[in-house]
């Protein structure tokens, strides 16, 4: 190797570049692993399209949830079809290895106010479990797979 190569290799491993999360570059590892105040909840949030099927039944789910977090926490989504009184929104649960779905009627009807679906993660990827209203979480057997 020659000197020139070795001072060029030498400075070329000296040299560091620190990024935040938003891929500005910043000075020091520090910032860029400060927690950012600036990023609004949105920023930490994805979405996962789901099918709930019970028989004739099939609920279309959207879910948004943190994907920093694990079990990943639910942080909206809405049912939008297949349920008495859609649209739903989904207030709270998580996705995991097991999967929670909270969610209250804004819908007209009067359907039950509000939905618990629970379930098993299991390969291919869906969930079997159980969903009831106003409370209940083991009314009727489901499975909900990842809609692709």
């Amino acid at each position: 190797m020659t000197t020139q190569a070795k001072r060029q290799k030498s400075h070329a491993g000296s040299e560091h570049r620190f990024h935040n999360p938003q891929g500005a570059e910043v000075k020091t590892r520090d910032e860029a692993f400060a927690s950012q105040q600036d990023v609004s909840a949105e920023a930490v949030s994805t979405s996962a399209q789901l099918e709930l099927h019970n028989g004739a039944v099939t609920f279309a789910i959207e879910v948004k949830y943190n994907p920093t977090t694990y079990p990943h926490v639910v942080t909206g989504g809405r049912i939008t079809s297949g349920i008495c009184g859609a649209p739903w929104d989904i207030t709270g649960g998580y996705v995991g290895e097991t999967i929670r779905l909270d969610a209250k009627r804004t819908g007209q009807g009067s359907c039950a106010t509000t939905v618990t679906i629970v379930g098993e993660f299991q390969n291919p990827p869906a969930y079997r479990g159980t969903y009831g209203f106003n409370g209940a979480t083991s009314s009727f057997k489901h499975t909900t797979r990842y809609h692709c």
